[in-house]
């Protein structure tokens, strides 16, 4: 893929790993919508990356809707879509409630699957399309207290391989990037992003991870990457 001049949507692009993809993408000439629920947070981001504002929330189907709607009438099309939007509840077993695995599942599963719905509908129209879902290590490997959003992520990288294999006969590509722990906002109760130490991952090794995969050439993708801080002891 050519990023210079690509149409790219970004969910969740109002801070950490969403943000900092879509400045990295525009610098290198991608024409970049990021959507997010927080219109102040969001106008502050498109601000620092050139990226068109689109305030909408995911795990509302209207506002999905409204977002292509809204991206396409400035494109004129969508060449990628990066489902990055994502919330964490951490709960160990004997506390879990059904709100939790609702809340979580709305926004990390059912949002970036209607998502994706509506993406693959302009990509087979067109006969190529790319499609990024930022996952997590979590999908991989289960940790204490990570039954809610450990499932989303298995759920998220199940998804991904159907989506797969139901669509490569169609030229449209899937990927699925696995961060381990990055110091962003997420389990924040007020969102409010942490600073990376320097042995931890930051929000700009995924923008890298995601930028990579998706410069490789259409004839060939990288179903999943995992990304891991190399010494975070």
């Amino acid at each position: 893929m050519v990023i210079d001049g690509a149409r790219i949507l970004i969910t969740g692009g109002s801070l950490g790993i969403g943000k900092v993809t879509a400045k990295v993408l525009v610098d290198a000439g991608a024409k970049v919508g990021i959507t997010g629920r927080d219109r102040r947070r969001l106008d502050s981001a498109a601000e620092e990356t050139g990226g068109l504002p689109i305030v909408a929330d995911v795990s509302q189907p209207g506002d999905i809707k409204r977002t292509y709607e809204r991206f396409v009438d400035e494109f004129g099309g969508i060449d990628c879509l990066i489902n990055n939007a994502g919330i964490a509840r951490r709960r160990l077993v004997e506390d879990i409630r059904f709100e939790d695995f609702e809340d979580v599942f709305r926004v990390n599963v059912f949002g970036a699957a209607l998502m994706a719905a509506n993406a693959v509908r302009y990509f087979k129209s067109q006969g190529y399309g790319h499609i990024v879902n930022v996952g997590s290590t979590a999908a991989v490997k289960g940790y204490q207290g990570g039954s809610v959003y450990g499932a989303s992520k298995f759920a998220l990288r199940g998804m991904t391989m159907c989506w797969q294999n139901e669509l490569r006969k169609h030229n449209i590509r899937v990927f699925l990037i696995n961060p381990s722990e990055v110091a962003t906002a997420i389990g924040s109760k007020d969102r409010v992003e942490r600073a990376a130490p320097p042995n931890k991952l930051s929000s700009l090794e995924i923008a890298h991870s995601i930028k990579a995969v998706l410069e490789m050439d259409d004839r060939g993708f990288i179903p999943e990457l995992e990304v891991w801080a190399t010494n975070p002891w």
